[in-house]
């Protein structure tokens, strides 16, 4: 191989390996900064561990210093002619693959959102069929002891049967000193009482913001069985209606996920 191919493959190795690096920079950035979850957990890993691409930027650093001298030299025997058209071609291309990296994270995160999303609803719909007894006892609302007790078993064996719903809350309408409120139940085994304590509303209300506030009227009023399926930063959360005749709750599932669901 001549002096003179060697400068060009010295140039294409070195340049194509920062140009990789700035894209994978640019793109970890994204990520983190918008929460993106896009793939799975292996592939996540993979992309990670490839900051050790950060060392190609050293070993980059080396080459063109090297690239240049043996440019000189190549100069020497033979003048290249620059073409500008093809500069700026490249130069193109180069820039227009950060909106295309943009639009691949972006819609990653928004598939793996509507698969997880899916998969929530259908999961939820399951256990409550297939539980159907003790749907109907959670459904029976009243503030005792009992059913407190029996609550949090029951939704200790919702979030044991399926891995997707690691924390499942029961919410329902009630009210202190005539104010209404939303009171919520977890499989938590502290959230058991006995015979020795007697439980308080206070103890149990579930804190909201304006928006849930405003869905839970709607579905507790009768208006709306309309789900909400919510997610931001890795944090998937899905508020389920279930109504038996005129009684209503709303099974509120959550989970935290670190990784997407495309890839292998």
């Amino acid at each position: 191989m001549t002096p003179k191919k060697l400068v060009k493959l010295s140039n294409v190795i070195g340049i194509t390996a920062i140009v990789l690096l700035v894209y994978w920079v640019f793109t970890f950035i994204t990520i983190q900064v918008f929460g993106l979850k896009v793939f799975r957990e292996n592939m996540t890993e993979t992309f990670y561990l490839s900051v050790l691409g950060i060392l190609a930027l050293m070993v980059g650093s080396l080459i063109i210093n090297v690239m240049f001298n043996l440019t000189r030299i190549a100069e020497n025997k033979s003048i290249d002619e620059n073409n500008p058209k093809s500069s700026k071609k490249i130069y193109f291309i180069l820039f227009a693959i950060f909106p295309i990296i943009a639009v691949i994270l972006f819609g990653g995160d928004f598939l793996t959102s509507n698969k997880k999303e899916k998969m929530l609803i259908k999961t939820a719909k399951s256990i409550l069929e297939k539980n159907e007894v003790n749907s109907i006892k959670l459904v029976n609302y009243e503030f005792t002891e009992k059913y407190i007790n029996e609550t949090s078993n029951i939704l200790e064996i919702y979030s044991e049967t399926d891995k997707n719903f690691p924390s499942v809350n029961l919410l329902v309408k009630d009210s202190i000193n005539g104010s209404p409120v939303y009171l919520g139940f977890n499989q938590s085994i502290y959230e058991k009482v006995n015979d020795t304590i007697k439980p308080r509303k206070r103890e149990y209300l579930y804190r909201t913001t304006q928006e849930e506030r405003e869905y839970l009227d709607l579905i507790f009023s009768g208006k709306s069985e309309e789900l909400r399926y919510s997610n931001h930063d890795g944090n998937y959360e899905l508020f389920y209606p279930y109504k038996k005749g005129e009684k209503i709750i709303v099974l509120y599932f959550s989970e935290q996920q670190r990784y997407g669901k495309l890839g292998s």
